[in-house]
């Protein structure tokens, strides 16, 4: 497991009241659920950037396609 750290933030009152009631709906505390926010967030940025590659190589790929009967007799 990686060493964990602290990180110190100035939330507005009525931001830390919101995030307070979206973490109790899921009976979680506010620190849990920022990290997990921000750990989604990061997966949701990498799966897109996943896709996205995935979708220039499908474009690139299809430059070079063969004809759907190539190779059948």
């Amino acid at each position: 497991m990686a060493a964990t750290r602290v990180l110190s933030m100035r939330i507005d009152g009525d931001l830390l009241d919101r995030l307070h009631a979206h973490a109790a709906k899921r009976g979680m505390s506010v620190q849990d659920y920022i990290v997990r926010t921000l750990i989604r967030d990061d997966f949701d940025e990498r799966l897109k950037a996943s896709v996205d590659e995935t979708e220039r190589f499908y474009e690139a790929a299809a430059g070079y396609e063969a004809s759907p009967s190539a190779g059948i007799r």
